[in-house]
């Protein structure tokens, strides 16, 4: 009897383990596959500020101009054209971490 339970053990353990490859690999294809469609050309979200839990002020551009827009749950209201010599443009380049790099960055700032 224990050598039939360590092996349904094992099988499930393996079958979840499974699953949960599938799943992550699916969620990175689905991910990519949706960045795909959403990608456009001429409209773009330059930046995002939350006001409040369902308030934001998006600045977007739409071809060359760039528009500052008020968005709520409800409605979308423009706020005005803003002019591109007066949008700061972040240059620096995000940084691609793993999972476990950013785990040893929080599990070194729990210790302090």
């Amino acid at each position: 009897m224990g050598a039939d339970a360590y092996l349904q053990f094992i099988s499930i353990l393996i079958i979840f383990i499974a699953v949960l490859a599938a799943t992550y690999y699916v969620t990175k294809w689905i991910a990519n596959y949706q960045k795909g469609t959403e990608s456009g050309r001429n409209i773009d979200i330059v930046e995002t500020c939350k006001i409040s839990a369902t308030k934001y002020v998006q600045i977007i551009r739409i071809g060359e101009r760039y528009v500052a827009i008020g968005v709520s749950k409800d409605q979308i209201t423009n706020l005005g054209d803003v002019p591109a010599e007066d949008i700061q443009f972040n240059t620096e380049e995000k940084e691609n971490r793993s999972f476990k790099e950013v785990l040893e960055k929080i599990k070194g700032e729990k210790k302090k």
